[in-house]
């Protein structure tokens, strides 16, 4: 059943956990999404970036949310994820096909970003949406979004809870150390704990982690040993994004572990079954993996028998 951002979130603050925010581009990775969410009985938000919507178009991927969510009695949200492009932020609203839409104006002046986000946040309210924005820059390069080590900006506190009264945003996305895509770190990760905590303090609007994938070891290994060049990848390590959550956290996007999960299921399965053109055959690994990877998260969000 299709919901609100804010009330899902309301309760995963109030519980002290986190809903994991999954971005998909086709079938099958929904399909594999929701799969987890029903076997977990977790409440799932499904995503869709700009990228997303250039390559599948934004109807076709809402017609697919609003049947998977017809048929679910678990609690949906279709979010828009990443909105740089205020123009589309608006179409979307205006739509009504989604239940969340993100307004990232992080790369503004924030005066400007102020501007732009109460004015989405207007239209969503009065439509029934809810509003994430962001507040600070994350680095790193994922589907549209890119911004530079020199460019990345953490989150201060005090600013976060000015744009947060300014704005009456429903979620607000941090940036405290995370990246966006596989490539996060060279060195281990350490997130500013001491910031989010500041920052939950201040603000009392429920949080969001932006470049949250773990890019686990063992689905990394699939990839490489059939062929995928990211031996080198690095994600934020399990025992961190549940620290995040303890102190805040309320939802975790997560898009890169199940582009690797895909990839490793595809390419796995054609290294051992050359043979095999049926295009059903070839996705069934990959989306059964994803599936996997979904339901792992959802444990470590806490967010397993909350919906």
């Amino acid at each position: 059943m299709l919901t609100s951002l804010s009330s899902v979130l309301a309760k995963a603050q109030r519980g002290r956990y986190a809903v994991g925010a999954f971005n998909f581009n086709n079938l099958e990775t929904l399909q594999a999404i929701m799969g987890a969410a029903e076997a977990e009985h977790s409440p799932v938000i499904l995503q869709t970036s700009e990228g997303a919507l250039a390559y599948a178009g934004m109807e076709e991927l809402a017609a697919l949310v609003h049947l998977a969510a017809k048929k679910s009695k678990r609690p949906v949200i279709f979010h828009l994820d990443h909105g740089k492009d205020y123009a589309l932020v608006v179409e979307a609203v205006k739509s009504g096909l989604y239940t969340s839409v993100m307004f990232d104006g992080s790369a503004l002046p924030f005066k400007e970003n102020v501007r732009r986000t109460k004015k989405i946040v207007e239209m969503a309210h009065q439509r029934g949406m809810s509003v994430e924005a962001e507040i600070g820059l994350i680095a790193g390069k994922e589907d549209f979004v890119s911004v530079s080590e020199r460019d990345a900006a953490m989150t201060q506190p005090a600013q976060a809870a000015e744009f947060a009264r300014l704005t009456q945003c429903d979620a607000l996305a941090v940036a405290i150390g995370t990246r966006h895509g596989a490539f996060k770190m060279k060195k281990e990760s350490s997130l500013d704990f001491h910031r989010l905590k500041l920052i939950a303090e201040a603000t009392r609007v429920p949080l969001v982690l932006h470049g949250a994938s773990g890019v686990p070891s063992h689905i990394k290994r699939l990839c490489t040993q059939s062929g995928c060049e990211i031996s080198s990848a690095k994600g934020i390590p399990d025992a961190q994004i549940k620290k995040a959550v303890s102190l805040g956290i309320c939802k975790v996007n997560i898009d890169t572990d199940l582009r690797i999960a895909f990839d490793a299921g595809i390419r796995t399965f054609l290294k051992q079954r050359p043979d095999v053109i049926d295009p059903r055959e070839i996705l069934k690994p990959a989306r059964d993996l994803m599936a996997m990877v979904a339901r792992s998260k959802m444990r470590l969000f806490g967010c397993s028998k909350k919906g």
